[in-house]
């Protein structure tokens, strides 16, 4: 039940689509230009840095606040599955932050909602995932591929800490908090297939240049 509630809560968050609503606020549908999704790249690329910035501060505490609500609701009673139940509330979120049903199911693609999850877990993992991206976008200019390398941190991250006990996972709770890890970034790379044909091909977008 806990799970279902989680997952719930989270997506109810997640329809809280700060792209649309910042874009719609000014007068246009981000949804319309660009790369078409409400995320905060996009909103960087179509209406400028102080967009972008305000989307994803958005998109991220829609994440942090029901992850706080879970640590606090379950740190005492389940600390041995806290961990879980906060996967369980940022994987909601994304799922209503990429599939929001009032607007077609069309959404963004879920990393900054990722970042709220990363920021959550440990501040440790948040400062290696943020000099990582940074260092991949300064030099490559692919904010795509940043975000995937990160979400492959996050997988190992949680695989490796959960491990040596670092979370005070039980042995079941560790299972399960490895597979929801795998779903989260499992789902950024599905929503990203289109930019991997691209980096593949080297006809992916770089930042601050014209889409193609």
């Amino acid at each position: 039940m806990e799970r279902i509630l989680c997952l719930a809560a989270g997506y109810v968050c997640g329809l809280i689509q700060t792209g649309y609503l910042y874009g719609k606020a000014h007068g246009i549908d981000i949804r319309q230009h660009g790369s078409g999704n409400s995320g905060s790249t996009n909103a960087l690329r179509v209406m400028g840095i102080k967009a972008g910035l305000t989307v994803f501060i958005g998109d991220l505490m829609k994440t942090v606040i029901p992850c706080l609500i879970v640590r606090l609701l379950f740190g005492s009673r389940q600390p041995d599955h806290m961990y879980v139940y906060m996967l369980y509330a940022g994987f909601g979120v994304i799922l209503g932050h990429n599939f929001p049903f009032y607007l077609q199911f069309k959404g963004g693609k879920g990393i900054a909602a990722t970042a709220g999850i990363i920021l959550s877990i440990d501040w440790r993992l948040t400062i290696l995932c943020l000099a990582v991206f940074i260092g991949i976008v300064a030099v490559t200019r692919y904010v795509s591929l940043g975000s995937l390398v990160v979400s492959t941190i996050l997988l190992i991250w949680n695989i490796l800490m959960g491990r040596t006990g670092a979370y005070g996972l039980s042995a079941a709770a560790y299972t399960e908090y490895c597979a929801v890890t795998f779903v989260i970034a499992a789902m950024a790379f599905w929503r990203h297939r289109a930019n991997i044909v691209r980096l593949a091909q080297g006809k992916e977008n770089k930042i601050g240049a014209k889409k193609q």
